[in-house]
């Protein structure tokens, strides 16, 4: 699999991008770990009900339901028998009680087309640290209820529970917890509902396919928490390798009512072509990094969504450190709306969201010298929807319509408006650069046959390409960046020419700090 790095610092030098070029993560146990953000308290009182999946699971059938195949965990390895023994669309019911693999590490279950998998109360597939994978092969349409799934080791960037990204699956009631690599992939049409997705090694669901783009995959009604176990980013720095749940190439999602915390790392990354995104109703709180990237990808509406407590360790960190990039809770970079590419939308829209003492608000974002082939694109070998050859983009070509505008990803038509951003200086702790909100790019310097070099891009994504914020409220010391981290303004500022943001926005009393 592609390893993605993380995008928000400014450009490096050819040597720096050169050695950034990826190897795949690993998790190395025992490392030391950032502190935690306070624990939140306000789950219990927010006015958005959260999916308290893993303190209260749903209980699976207590009796075979009629024509099942009853496993028995007595039984070292019956669960991979009876599969492959059965026909297709069979139903196996598995017995209270730890359910074991042999003990090979390639031992995993191969489902046929249609199979369904119930767990009755107390049912454990266990991988006792032996096995790498729980389920897995390409039959479609394979359903898992009911069941916890525990103890896998799979590899850096693979997963435990349909390992092979087979289409169609439904994965609902089901605890996957304590694995290596991912918990869960994901296939076109895959459901993944009312799940506990607790503690995993790298994420909760890694949404990616080998071959073809995911489409149609809904997630909704999960609890994903405490995932990234192995702290990948620390031991591989900017692999951009870890979060809740990580999307790549995924056309067309719905992902609602999940409650989402206490992540190392962001809680929700759609990285490289994702597109047509419903990102909403959804509690987003307390994880280590940012509540929402969505990186060189399109149209999405983001609605709806309780935000708090995010970004407390890694804003936190990077303002120690002197960083003056604005590390925000909701960071879109190098992505916007683009009516070309067909979606429920053709812009990005982030509206009637709450967003409460998190580090800083939202960031615009765009690296002037990422674009498709750019020995700065860390997402390599990818190029825009819009140009599916990336030997397209090159020179004299790339300096010319239509592949001038073709061959960036772009953070344009983002429409923000009617959210409410709360921010208390004292809650988090902070005095400087937990405060902002953003628009801005780098000076493009790199390569040298670029035709996006000096201020065009942050002339572009601050001035030209349709960036709107409008009818919102602000609570708290609100400040404003723009074009480049060196304009910093206040609110009257940011309202006046010659940007013009925030129209019918109101700035009550400012609170905290």
């Amino acid at each position: 699999m592609r390893n993605k790095k993380r995008h928000w610092a400014w450009a490096a030098a050819p040597l720096a991008l050169a050695l950034l070029t990826a190897t795949g993560c690993e998790s190395t146990p025992g490392a030391e770990t950032e502190p935690k953000a306070a624990p939140s308290t306000s789950a219990t009182s927010a006015a958005r009900p959260v999916a308290r999946v893993c303190a209260e699971p749903a209980a699976g059938p207590a009796k075979a339901p009629t024509g099942a195949v009853t496993v028995d965990p007595a039984k070292v390895g019956d669960l991979a028998a009876k599969t492959k023994n059965s026909p297709p669309h069979t139903t196996f019911w598995l017995r209270p009680g730890k359910h074991r693999l042999d003990p090979d590490r390639y031992a995993q279950v191969i489902p046929k087309e249609g199979d369904r998998y119930l767990g009755a109360p107390g049912a454990v597939l266990d991988g006792r640290k032996k096995n790498q994978y729980a389920f897995a092969g390409g039959a479609g349409d394979v359903a898992i209820r009911y069941l916890t799934v525990e103890r896998f080791v799979a590899p850096p960037d693979e997963g435990v529970v349909n390992h092979d990204s087979a289409d169609g699956w439904v994965i609902e009631h089901t605890t996957i917890q304590h694995n290596s690599g991912a918990g869960l992939m994901a296939g076109a049409r895959q459901q993944v509902r009312a799940n506990c997705l607790r503690e995993n090694g790298q994420y909760g669901m890694n949404a990616y396919k080998g071959h073809g783009r995911i489409k149609g995959l809904v997630v909704e009604g999960n609890e994903i928490v405490g995932n990234n176990t192995g702290d990948w980013e620390r031991r591989r720095e900017g692999c951009g390798c870890t979060g809740g749940i990580k999307f790549w190439e995924v056309d067309g999602a719905d992902v609602r009512g999940n409650w989402v915390h206490d992540n190392r790392g962001p809680g929700l990354w759609a990285d490289t072509n994702n597109n047509d995104f419903r990102i909403e109703n959804n509690v987003i709180e307390t994880n280590d990094g940012a509540a929402l990237i969505y990186e060189t990808s399109y149209n999405a509406v983001i609605r709806n969504n309780t935000i708090r407590r995010n970004n407390w360790v890694e804003g936190r960190s990077a303002a120690d450190s002197g960083d003056t990039f604005p590390f925000a809770t909701v960071y879109l970079s190098e992505s916007g709306g683009e009516p070309r590419i067909r979606a429920r939308t053709d812009n990005i829209e982030i509206f009637r969201n709450v967003l409460e003492n998190n580090w800083s608000g939202i960031t615009l974002w765009e690296n002037a010298d990422r674009f498709c082939n750019s020995p700065a694109n860390t997402s390599s070998g990818d190029c825009t929807l819009l140009v599916r050859s990336t030997d397209r983009c090159a020179k004299p070509a790339i300096a010319t319509a239509p592949l001038y505008a073709d061959c960036r990803w772009k953070t344009q038509r983002v429409d923000i408006h009617d959210n409410r951003f709360v921010l208390d200086k004292s809650v988090l702790k902070c005095t400087v650069k937990c405060d902002r909100m953003s628009v801005l790019a780098n000076y493009g310097t790199y390569p040298d046959w670029s035709p996006y070099k000096g201020e065009r891009v942050a002339e572009a994504i601050t001035r030209k390409q349709h960036n709107r914020w409008h009818d919102n409220v602000y609570v708290g010391p609100w400040q404003f960046v723009v074009h480049d981290p060196s304009r910093v303004l206040d609110s009257a500022q940011w309202q006046a020419a010659p940007y013009q943001q925030d129209a019918g926005s109101k700035f009550p009393a400012q609170a905290g700090g």
